[in-house]
């Protein structure tokens, strides 16, 4: 395997003879394609952009007719940069391999596409470039499955609770319309009344807020034990898939997250705004908050003390 991933980044000479008793297969390559990414599971890469070096080769379906010079008819160069941008785009993860992996599962949605060899390094991490090589093929799966999951996905009601609405009696009777309602549900609250650290890094600050805020949902918890304290997106569509109403707690999503950055844990309804347009919600309803401006889904305000959704 490994001497087989070689010659995937071979020169062209090479990798002919060493496979010419086999079936050729056409390739396309992508080479030395660098971006600034945030990725590393130590602490000191957080809040950091590092260069990252990516080299794509692709196996690929021969044509069966004439191409007629026509980009349609191929796998094109840009869904492999494609591929990669979305990975990136999509969350902040801690791990090359699991980079590696999405990418190459990505590309392998694509109906021309066979095998597919991957290769990732980090070159700000030491005096050489520290990376990971992986080659994946079409496992059989129908081309479009991704596809069909995200038709299907579900689209939650987010719920957010002011501090007011958490102590209100009316509480329980809010959950019960909501789940009444069909949609799963999910539970969003803000920052807890009262002081907190106050540190001079922003990014500190970011965790300390965040951490607060997971705190509050513990209050939230407390007040009633049908939701249940989530941090992961693998939780969350546990939960929506089981009928399990849940809150989130932020920390994990929003600092994993490239589009996190423009969350504010000192806004909150900002905040739950922002996780209601990523989780794709039917809809977005504030008890004792009035909606954020620029909001991606529908979005109403509920007063507090009014005893119906």
């Amino acid at each position: 395997m490994a001497d087989e991933i070689r010659l995937a980044f071979a020169h062209p000479d090479e990798r002919a003879i060493a496979t010419a008793g086999d079936i050729p297969r056409d390739r396309i390559s992508l080479r030395d394609h660098v971006v600034d990414v945030e990725i590393g599971a130590f602490q000191a890469e957080r809040g950091h952009r590092q260069r990252v070096r990516f080299n794509v080769v692709v196996e690929v379906a021969p044509g069966k007719g004439a191409l007629e010079d026509d980009v349609d008819l191929i796998l094109s160069y840009d869904k492999v940069t494609e591929a990669i941008a979305a990975e990136l785009a999509a969350e902040r993860l801690n791990l090359l391999e699991t980079l590696a992996e999405r990418i190459a599962e990505r590309i392998l949605l694509e109906p021309q596409a066979l095998r597919v060899f991957v290769r990732i390094e980090k070159l700000d991490r030491g005096p050489g470039a520290l990376g990971v090589e992986i080659v994946r093929a079409r496992d059989g799966e129908p081309v479009g499955a991704a596809q069909d999951d995200a038709r299907t996905r579900p689209h939650p009601r987010v719920l957010y609770f002011s501090n007011a609405a958490i102590a209100d009696a009316a509480l329980k009777g809010w959950l019960d319309q909501a789940e009444a309602m069909g949609a799963p549900v999910i539970l969003c609250v803000g920052l807890p009344e009262g002081s907190r650290p106050q540190a001079r890094h922003p990014l500190a600050q970011r965790r300390i807020d965040l951490l607060a805020i997971e705190q509050n949902a513990w209050m939230l918890a407390a007040r009633d034990p049908r939701a249940k304290v989530v941090a992961t997106r693998t939780e969350l569509d546990w939960a929506m898939k089981n009928g399990q109403s849940c809150i989130w707690a932020p920390s994990k999503i929003v600092l994993d997250t490239p589009a996190g950055q423009a969350a504010h844990p000192e806004d909150p309804a900002e905040l739950a705004g922002w996780f209601a347009g990523l989780m794709e919600a039917c809809e977005l309803v504030l008890i004792g908050e009035e909606p954020p401006a620029g909001v991606t889904v529908p979005a109403r305000a509920v007063t507090v003390g009014h005893t119906t959704l």
